[in-house]
C-alpha cells in the first residue's frame, strides 16, 4: 500500500536553464509522447537541444558535468507554456529534478508538477537572477526550498517564494498524491462504493 508522502522541503544543488517562454515541446519533443509509459521520460528532457542528429552532445546545462546530480531547476518567465502535456514535468522529474523555481510558469504546467509532487514555485525577476548567478558562479552551492515557510535559502541568504495556497497545502499535507490518498483510506472508499448505484444497483 502506498504511503502518503508530504513534500515540505527540497534540498540540493541546482541547474539553470535561461530563457523566457520555454515551451513543453522544447522540454520534451513530441515524438516521445508515443511511449506507453513514463518509464523512460528521464532520457528525453531538452533532447533536441542536448544532442545533434548523430547523438553527439551539444553544449547545454544538462550536459555540463558541473551540474550533475542537481535536484532543483532555476528558470525564467512563462516556463512550460504551449501544450498541456504531462510528459514535460514527468521528463524533468525522472531526470532527477525534484523542484522548479522560476519567475513564472504556465498554469497547466505548474498544476501538472504539483500532482506529481514537484513544487513549481515563483520568485521575483531580481531574485531568480541572483539564484541563477549564484549557481553559475558555484555549481556546488546547496539550496533548501522550504515549502512550509515559503522560502529558498543558501548560505546566509533567504529569499521569499510564492505558490498558490492550494498547491502548498496539497504538497505539505500529502494530498497531491491522489492514488496514495485513496489507498490510505481504502476502507472508507469501499464503504462509499457500496452506496453508489452504478457500482451495485444497476439492473442486470
Amino acid at each position: 500500500m502506498s504511503e502518503i508522502v508530504k513534500i515540505t522541503n527540497v534540498t540540493g544543488t541546482a541547474v539553470t536553464i535561461r530563457g523566457n517562454d520555454i515551451d513543453t515541446d522544447r522540454i520534451i519533443p513530441a515524438r516521445y509522447l508515443k511511449e506507453v509509459t513514463f518509464a523512460r521520460m528521464g532520457e528525453y528532457p531538452f533532447f533536441d537541444e542536448r544532442f545533434d542528429g548523430a547523438g553527439n552532445l551539444k553544449p547545454h546545462p544538462l550536459n555540463d558535468p558541473k551540474y550533475k546530480g542537481a535536484s532543483l531547476l532555476f528558470v525564467n518567465k512563462n516556463f512550460g507554456c504551449g501544450s498541456s502535456r504531462e510528459h514535460a514535468p514527468q521528463a524533468l522529474y525522472r531526470y532527477g529534478l525534484n523542484a522548479i523555481v522560476g519567475e513564472s510558469f504556465a498554469a497547466i504546467f505548474a498544476g501538472n508538477c504539483t500532482i506529481m509532487g514537484v513544487p513549481a514555485v515563483t520568485v521575483s525577476a531580481g531574485d531568480i537572477e541572483q539564484l541563477m548567478q549564484t549557481v553559475e558562479k558555484d555549481p556546488k552551492t546547496s539550496f533548501n526550498l522550504d515549502i512550509e515557510a515559503k522560502t529558498i535559502s543558501f548560505g546566509e541568504q533567504k529569499i521569499a517564494i510564492d505558490l498558490p495556497e492550494t498547491y502548498r497545502s496539497a504538497l505539505t499535507s500529502g494530498s497531491w498524491d491522489s492514488t496514495a490518498l485513496l489507498r490510505a483510506n481504502l476502507e472508507q472508499v469501499k464503504k462509499t462504493a457500496t452506496k453508489l448505484p452504478y457500482m451495485s444497483n444497476f439492473p442486470g
